[in-house]
């Protein structure tokens, strides 16, 4: 599975792509969407930070709450420094921003292992006030640890998601954030984390506000749920997110076996290689108690060799 789609809705806001230079229909009030800017990958034209100066001169960027970033040129080897660049060195005119996406391309555009990212770092740095930051793509992506109030919202999608980045984000001090979700992938896109990096996150112990956690898209998913099954963090979460991962009867009865489950809202774990009974087991103990249980086993399908070797696969890889 790729992704297909470009965000309609982000922080809250309907999406809309700033219009081109010859497009004369009314411009939506500067504050009332989450405002989209792209370049083209693969075509000359009009590049982003053009785009980017453009959008500064059409709308009154003193109200724009949130910036959806779409394609940069040749994204597939041009990481997106200069877009963080445009972005940060335009703070002054940008004092309501609230949210920014990075990277908001479908497979037909680049696929998402294929997107070169850059150290995010800096748009923490220069916006404190800063709500909500997402990333799709894990190639050059950095985060160092940082200390930010006011972060409520951290999504970073990828295939492979690199340990350093994993480890950038334990690190970070952010008591303000409810909302993390990590889509840890595979070695083969450079998904090279471990567990063990996941333990400063597990603690909870810079994360306070954390009600919602989703650790995704992994290969290495029966190991993230035994971790996550005796994690302190869990106590204080309303939905936890295992899915889209190759999570096998092992993730599961280490869920089932470890610390109660009963007190979450939702726990989300389709796209599975969960058995039938293991799956029943699931919804028979956690639903009567409230819980929402999300576990379809969707698309997810064993590749079995001739010689009877048995692939499996995450939901979003290449």
């Amino acid at each position: 599975m790729t992704v297909h789609q470009h965000l309609k809705t982000f922080h809250g806001l309907p999406v809309r792509a700033l219009p081109n230079a010859k497009d004369r229909r009314k411009v939506p009030d500067a504050d009332a969407v989450a405002w989209r800017i792209s370049g083209e990958v693969y075509d000359s034209g009009e590049d982003w930070t053009s785009a980017f100066a453009r959008f500064l001169d059409t709308v009154d960027s003193t109200r724009v709450r949130a910036i959806v970033v779409g394609a940069w040129e040749e994204a597939y080897e041009t990481d997106a420094a200069s877009v963080v660049e445009a972005i940060t060195a335009a703070r002054d005119r940008l004092p309501a921003l609230r949210a920014v996406f990075l990277g908001d391309m479908t497979s037909e555009e680049c696929e998402i292992s294929w997107i070169h990212q850059t150290d995010v770092t800096p748009l923490l740095t220069a916006f404190p006030a800063l709500e909500e930051l997402g990333t799709r793509g894990g190639q050059d992506l950095k985060l160092d640890g940082v200390t930010h109030p006011a972060l409520r919202r951290l999504v970073m999608e990828s295939g492979g998601l690199p340990a350093e980045v994993v480890r950038g984000v334990a690190a970070c001090d952010l008591p303000a954030l409810e909302h993390l979700d990590l889509w840890l992938g595979t070695p083969d896109y450079g998904g090279d984390s471990e567990p063990a990096d996941l333990e400063p996150i597990l603690s909870g112990a810079r994360l306070p506000a954390l009600r919602h956690l989703a650790l995704r898209n992994s290969e290495m998913q029966d190991q993230v749920a035994a971790a996550v099954a005796g994690a302190p963090v869990v106590a204080r979460l309303e939905s936890l997110d295992l899915s889209m991962g190759v999570l096998t009867d092992d993730g599961a009865a280490a869920l089932l076996s470890g610390q109660p489950l009963t007190h979450l809202k939702k726990l989300d774990l389709h796209y599975n290689y969960l058995t039938d009974p293991l799956r029943d087991r699931l919804v028979t103990t956690l639903e009567p108690a409230g819980v929402e249980v999300l576990a379809d086993r969707d698309d997810a399908e064993d590749d079995e060799e001739d010689d009877g070797t048995v692939w499996r696969y995450v939901a979003v890889g290449e």
